[in-house]
């Protein structure tokens, strides 16, 4: 698979912007996943690529990222700071990949 996320991210950032809409996975689990200089991602800058994320108030409790919950006795209302590029993918396999992709 390729670097997934960072190319998700290519056509938001080229448009300036700094939130990025929710992923969507095929089995309608989803997901906040931004990176940027006010971000909790690696490196912390404006564009890419990334080796680190920040998730936000997923869907669902996603026991591959718990260990990154800022508040982990609220798994969806809460961020997941710096959760690695390959944790983030095996969520996304996880629940069948983007939707549309």
């Amino acid at each position: 698979m390729t670097d997934i996320v960072n190319e998700y991210f290519f056509p938001f950032k080229s448009q300036g912007k700094r939130v990025i809409p929710k992923m969507k996975c095929e089995d309608g689990f989803t997901m906040s996943v931004q990176a940027s200089n006010t971000h909790y991602c690696t490196p912390r800058i404006e564009s890419g690529p990334w080796t680190a994320f920040e998730i936000g108030y997923p869907s669902q409790k996603e026991d591959l990222i718990m260990k990154y919950a800022e508040t982990p006795e609220e798994p969806t209302n809460t961020v997941y700071g710096h959760v690695p590029l390959n944790v983030v993918i095996k969520v996304i396999k996880k629940h069948g990949g983007l939707k549309g992709e």
